[in-house]
């Protein structure tokens, strides 16, 4: 998907930073189909134009941002979310991840490292400001390390995965973007994500995130 092709939706309450982020995403060739400066009409602007990208404030007034990223990505499973926060605190990063959003940027990134952000949140990478990585996979272990629900236990045996789609799956459990796992494995990023897509579909899960749990829980990561 080229920057042209990506619809970019971005909502902030504060209208000069609204109006700047748009400014330089059009800028960079991104089609910036709308803003919002509330969490209540950044949800039904987004049902209206479908968005691929939506860059998203947490501090919001009407509604808050993680209920915003919740309800939109619901509705919308193929939605990306990066969520663009003046606020670095821990709670707040995997709030965010745990609501949806696909990657987190504090506000203090350069306009450079907004539009690569974007960019890369298109094709389904994960993007995080520095350090902020880390700890969304620990708390990724963490979640996988608590016992499963007892509903659970009566499941249908997974479907099977090919060779290929589970040696992509481990590589997303270690963090490794997309375009570190084609380069890995000496294959196309489209196929890459052409993989992760098969893969989705099969275990009948909805994003990356839920992905990135699956792989953990059954240990993929360490392998």
């Amino acid at each position: 998907m080229t920057e042209q092709q990506t619809k970019v939706m971005v909502v902030d309450d504060h209208p000069m930073w609204r109006d700047a982020v748009a400014r330089d995403l059009a800028e960079a060739g991104f089609d910036v189909v709308a803003t919002a400066g509330d969490g209540e009409q950044a949800v039904r602007r987004a049902h209206a134009v479908s968005p691929d990208v939506l860059v998203l404030d947490l501090n919001l007034p009407a509604k808050p941002g993680v209920q915003v990223c919740k309800e939109l990505v619901a509705a919308h499973p193929a939605l990306r979310v990066l969520v663009l926060s003046a606020s670095g605190e821990h709670a707040d990063v995997l709030e965010a991840v745990k609501s949806g959003a696909t990657g987190y940027l504090l506000k203090s990134a350069s306009t450079e490292e907004l539009i690569d952000a974007v960019r890369r949140t298109a094709v389904g990478d994960p993007v995080f400001t520095p350090g902020l990585a880390g700890l969304v996979l620990g708390e990724y272990r963490r979640l996988a390390s608590e016992p499963a629900p007892v509903t659970g236990r009566d499941e249908p045996k997974a479907p099977r995965l090919t060779e290929r789609e589970t040696e992509v799956l481990r590589l997303v459990a270690k963090g490794l973007s997309y375009k570190q796992i084609a380069e890995r494995l000496v294959i196309s990023h489209r196929t890459v994500q052409n993989h992760v897509q098969n893969t989705l579909g099969k275990l009948q899960l909805h994003n990356r995130v839920e992905l990135v749990r699956y792989a953990i829980e059954r240990g993929l990561d360490d392998a």
